[in-house]
């Protein structure tokens, strides 16, 4: 429930009377008109004044966004689509306040309405239009696009309920739906010439013309309606407005009166409900067949309607002559989920605009560009044969035919070798063939490109190395980076106004400019200043901890964060662990030059991945004992925070003193909020692990704790690992095995976490936690002692922000710019 503005509507009537009697800027007008018209309660609802300002922002931008796109086409340049089932947005009006540099105008109006911009912000919803680090990263591309004044249009899925809001009970993850629609989007625009129509099931029908050219038409199809909603997306100050395209899938017939009329009222509405199903939910849980098909027709469905925009844009300009469209376009898959777009590129082609087989694969294999962005196998989209010949006949056969012809290559570079024909098909064989999707991209993309250069290292020796010797031209590097105008300028004011005092705000565009900072490392001021931000930033995280959490932070201590996807390989249980041990030597008395800390997880495990979800309940269980002992308090507090968003981490990363990117080694492909803290001034506690490795580069050994095996020593020892040997009395990690297994942290729940513990012991854990736990708890003692020191910290925090200009995704897009897109 919203809570009303103290002025009442009469103040209000006023207010707008004043401002349409006495001169003023276009902005109070166009917000004078939207709260007189859109309003009607008294009192005032802080959710109405957001809409209405929202309202005022987003008409603020057309003007530059219809001019945009028609100066696009009239100069013809080249087009950049950039595809991918999660765009994590967060909140967008503090960014367009920022990039359209109306932040002080907007508050000088607001402040006629006696509200803040603080809190109008507040009443906006995170988009749920994503979960993790891919989206974020789509997000951030998005803006570094924007800014760069390129022509990119994004294009995802309008879920109606996101991923899914995160509550605790009792310690474990529940699943709500993610409600973020509840009171519109303000942003959007329904695109309505744009939306197409998504075929599914059917057959598919053959004949031969009467000139003797075969063809093929997919009939009796069950078509759903892609139905366009833009978003603007502004670029940095420059008058660019690019679109966010999002689809949403509705019924070509809402209802069906006939039905309805002899009374079959579930029938009636049954088109409607199917077609609704396919973009009400990020990610559903594919632990079930009908959780898996919902997701490969959330991919198809996407990817048809992309291309078909895609096409129809260029048919209007252009006709029916795609000689010259790769020359215009170009299409970056971002990892594997819209793969399916190369067969369905294809098919649009071959069946509806009659290109040949060789013309039309022309076009394809100069226009994809596939972004990975895992290494671990089963992480890489499969999908059984018979649900795509069932779901999508026509396609199916395309993947065949590409299949087929591909595997001519195979057999030029391996003549006489079928078991390289069999590893390298992009049918896998057995009892049920499925199709390997990210074969299918590489196949058909000139481009195919890591995002950290160990993650690319470890793709071209270990992982696709076979295509890596069939095509190495094909392969390329590109670290991933993160906007500085929302992970610094926006969500860390002070910061970023100390930084402008210093420095000028020539950084807001070009993040290099921090390495100034390293000549300022002994300024006495400087350092006293950025103490007293991070101070300030701390206090605000700590009302978010205690209001979501019942935790109370003290600002004094060392904040110590690991906030992401909850996943086994990213080693939340490492972290525990170690929360442990702090625990376990407190309450022996061993607290002589122990510093307090406060650490904090946060993030969401997927629905049907059991581990994980048992890893939140250890945190909690973890978490109850630690802030319910009055002895450990003053050493120690732990909070796991609910539902963790965008929102939360802008209040997060500037806050944090300590940065957890503790993966084991090689199975992290990049990371990005390990750059967003390392931007804020956190120093990192990690492991030789995706894009880690450039981190420590930049910043040096001497400002990042390193600790724990690398990519090689894993795969290494993973032929002779034996748990049991770093456990022996009397470890540290003996001693905090023994207090897990005697169910400490559990003693109304027996055996609840056994699967947790047996996994540790298992000489089968890849993950390593074992292994690394020493090492870990070493580096953790080094990040300590350092913090003792507050001068040496401050400085080490300086320089941490002073390399963070490498990680910008200014610095990223432009590598895509020039090495893959030509644009």
């Amino acid at each position: 429930m919203t809570t009303p503005v103290k002025p009442t509507k009469t103040k209000l009537t006023k207010a707008i009377a004043k401002h349409t009697c006495e001169p003023c800027d276009a902005f109070s007008l166009v917000m004078a008109r939207h709260v007189s018209h859109g309003l009607g309660q008294d009192p005032l609802d802080r959710q109405e004044l957001f809409q209405a300002l929202a309202t005022t922002v987003k008409e603020n931008m057309l003007a530059h966004w219809r001019e945009t796109r028609v100066n696009d086409a009239r100069q013809n340049r080249k087009q950049v689509a950039y595809l991918s089932l999660e765009f994590l947005m967060g909140r967008t009006l503090g960014n367009a306040l920022l990039n359209l540099d109306i932040e002080q105008t907007t508050r000088e109006v607001l402040h006629r309405y006696a509200v803040t911009l603080e809190e109008l912000e507040q009443q906006e919803h995170d988009a749920g239009l994503g979960n993790g680090g891919l989206g974020r990263l789509a997000a951030c591309f998005l803006d570094s696009c924007a800014s760069m004044d390129l022509a990119v249009t994004g294009y995802g899925i309008r879920y109606e309920y996101g991923m899914f809001a995160q509550k605790l009970v009792n310690g474990f993850q529940v699943e709500r739906p993610d409600r973020w629609l509840k009171e519109g989007n303000p942003w959007e625009v329904r695109a309505v010439k744009h939306n197409v129509k998504v075929p599914f099931f059917g057959r598919t029908d053959h004949y031969v013309d009467r000139d003797g050219r075969k063809h093929i038409t997919w009939i009796d199809t069950q078509d759903v309606l892609a139905a366009a909603y833009d978003m603007p997306v502004p670029g940095y100050q420059n008058g660019r407005i690019n679109t966010l395209r999002l689809w949403k899938a509705e019924a070509t017939d809402d209802f069906n009166l006939t039905e309805f009329n002899q009374g079959d009222y579930s029938e009636a509405v049954a088109c409607k409900n199917m077609a609704e199903q396919i973009t009400m939910v990020l990610y559903p849980n594919d632990a079930s067949e009908n959780g898996k098909e919902l997701r490969l027709r959330q991919q198809y469905f996407l990817s048809s309607a992309s291309l078909q925009d895609l096409l129809n844009r260029w048919i209007d300009q252009h006709g029916q002559d795609f000689s010259d469209f790769a020359k215009f376009n170009v299409m970056q898959l971002n990892d594997t989920h819209p793969a399916i777009a190369i067969p369905e590129l294809m098919r649009l082609l071959v069946d509806d605009y009659f290109l040949e087989w060789d013309d039309a694969w022309q076009v394809v294999s100069q226009t994809m560009a596939y972004t990975n962005h895992t290494l671990l196998p089963e992480a890489l989209e499969r999908w059984p044969v018979r649900t795509i010949q069932h779901m999508l006949p026509r396609i199916m056969e395309i993947i065949f035919e590409i299949n087929a012809r591909y595997l001519e290559d195979v057999a030029h570079q391996w003549p006489g070798d079928p078991d390289k024909q069999a590893q390298m098909s992009i049918i896998e064989e057995g009892a049920e063939p499925h199709v390997r999707m990210a074969y299918l991209a590489i196949v058909a993309s000139f481009s195919v490109n890591g995002v950290a250069r160990l993650h690319t290292q470890l793709l071209s020796s270990g992982l696709f190395s076979h295509f890596y010797q069939l095509w190495p031209h094909k392969f390329n590097n590109r670290t991933n980076g993160v906007t500085p105008r929302r992970w610094l300028a926006q969500c860390n004011p002070k910061l970023a106004a100390l930084l402008s005092q210093r420095l000028g705000d020539q950084w807001i565009r070009d993040l290099t400019e921090l390495n100034r900072l390293n000549a300022l490392t002994d300024d006495a001021g400087l350092l006293n200043e950025w103490a007293a931000v991070k101070q300030a930033n701390k206090m605000q995280l700590r009302q978010l901890i205690a209001h979501e959490c019942g935790v109370d932070f003290d600002v004094n201590m060392m904040f110590d964060v690991q906030v992401k996807r909850i996943h086994e390989y990213k080693r939340q249980l490492l972290n525990i662990l170690h929360v442990i041990h702090l625990y376990q030597q407190i309450r022996l008395g061993h607290t002589e030059g122990l510093v307090p800390r406060c650490v904090l997880i946060g993030g969401k495990a997927a629905p049907g991945y059991a581990m994980a979800k048992l890893l939140i309940k250890l945190a909690n269980n973890v978490a109850h004992r630690v802030n319910a002992d009055k002895v450990v308090a003053p050493y120690l507090r732990f909070a796991f925070l609910p539902n963790y968003n965008v929102s939360a981490m802008e209040k997060i990363c500037p806050a944090t003193d300590l940065s957890e990117q503790i993966s084991t080694a090689g199975k992290e492909a990049s990371g990005t909020g390990n750059m967003k803290f390392m931007m804020n001034g956190a120093l990192t506690i990690g492991t030789l692990d995706g894009a880690n490795v450039e981190m420590l580069e930049e910043v040096g050994p001497d400002n990042f704790f390193l600790f724990g095996l690398n990519a090689d020593e894993v795969t290494a020892l993973k032929q002779h690992y034996q748990p049991a040997s770093y456990m022996a009395a009397p470890s540290a990690l003996s001693a905090v095995m023994q207090l897990l297994e005697s169910g400490h942290f559990n003693l109304q729940e027996p055996g609840i976490f056994d699967d947790i513990i047996n996994s540790i012991k298992s000489p089968h854990d890849p993950w390593m936690i074992a292994a690394d736990f020493e090492s870990y708890r070493q580096a953790q003692a080094d990040a300590a002692t350092a913090y003792q020191n507050p001068t040496r910290w401050t400085q080490m925090s300086i320089r941490n922000t002073a390399a963070s200009g490498r990680f910008s995704s200014d610095v990223t897009i432009a590598g895509y710019r020039d090495e893959i897109w030509k644009a």
